[in-house]
């Protein structure tokens, strides 16, 4: 086991291709509030950016390494299949990895910075740990894996000591929904697997069709909520529609064909890049009329 493929396997278990979905919202929150550039936005960013997706991810590939060897989905951005000899330096490594910013990011914070953070970790690491293990809890899984990505951007907030207002309250809650409805689509392609191996998930629950349509629910009340946020907040609710209709199709999808939905994950994937930068052009004019 060489170093070369440690840090190999730990890049992919880290899944680059996610790193900007946390990293994004707690820069950008942090950065519309305090309206300046310093050591503490260049920190959270960095380990938004790397360390906390190598203990969400990572933590994840570890605990669910049986079941990812039965899906023929796993491996690359939808998920490493970590081999046991990199289990133990995964784990080491996302400890190490993340305990000096945490560190450091205490000490810039607050008690009540401090509570999201705890949360946000909290978060991550039992997603896929035992005892809790959520993501095997059905809606439960969807939540904490929403929380993920939301939660970065209101630590930014909470950091920046931002006032809390109703329009603020949409935008999360929107993001909220945004990841609501991202999980339980992205849980539909792996009905049939999850079920052979004994895995719970919204999906497995509610099955597949009832899950598509939920995930349909959430994105539109997602672009229903944003409209209580303020110009052009308003219009990121028009961001809404390319998530339902990549959705859309698998409205009726059957659980024997759920795998079928992968086709719409991928082109998921695509789409946030999209979407991350329309959202950029929006707090540009935004943080220009402010």
């Amino acid at each position: 086991m060489t170093a070369t493929a440690t840090a190999r396997q730990l890049l992919v278990a880290s899944r680059p291709v996610s790193w900007v979905n946390t990293a994004y919202p707690f820069a950008a929150a942090y950065l519309l509030t305090t309206r300046e550039i310093d050591a503490v936005l260049i920190v959270g960013t960095l380990f938004f950016l790397v360390p906390y997706n190598l203990a969400m991810y990572g933590i994840n590939d570890v605990f669910d390494y049986e079941s990812d060897l039965r899906n023929p989905r796993k491996g690359g951005a939808h998920g490493a299949v970590l081999d046991r000899r990199f289990h133990r330096i995964t784990l080491w490594a996302a400890g190490v990895s993340c305990a000096p910013f945490v560190a450091f990011l205490l000490a810039a914070g607050s008690p009540a910075s401090w509570l999201v953070l705890a949360a946000s970790l909290f978060f991550v690491v039992f997603y896929s740990a035992p005892p809790l293990r959520l993501k095997e809890r059905p809606v439960a899984d969807s939540v904490t894996s929403s929380i993920h990505f939301f939660s970065p951007a209101v630590y930014g907030l909470v950091l920046a000591g931002a006032t809390w207002t109703w329009p603020l309250a949409a935008i999360i809650v929107a993001f909220a929904l945004w990841g609501v409805a991202s999980h339980a689509f992205g849980a539909v392609q792996d009905v049939v697997a999850d079920r052979e191996v004994g895995i719970g998930s919204i999906a497995t629950a509610f099955g597949a069709q009832r899950t598509v349509r939920l995930a349909l629910g959430c994105y539109a009340l997602a672009g229903l909520v944003m409209l209580a946020s303020s110009w052009p907040g308003p219009l990121a609710a028009l961001l809404a529609v390319p998530y339902l209709a990549t959705v859309w199709p698998y409205r009726s999808v059957a659980d024997a064909d759920a795998a079928t939905a992968t086709r719409g994950w991928d082109r998921f994937l695509w789409l946030n890049q999209f979407t991350g930068f329309a959202v950029t052009l929006l707090l540009i004019w935004y943080a220009l009329g402010a």
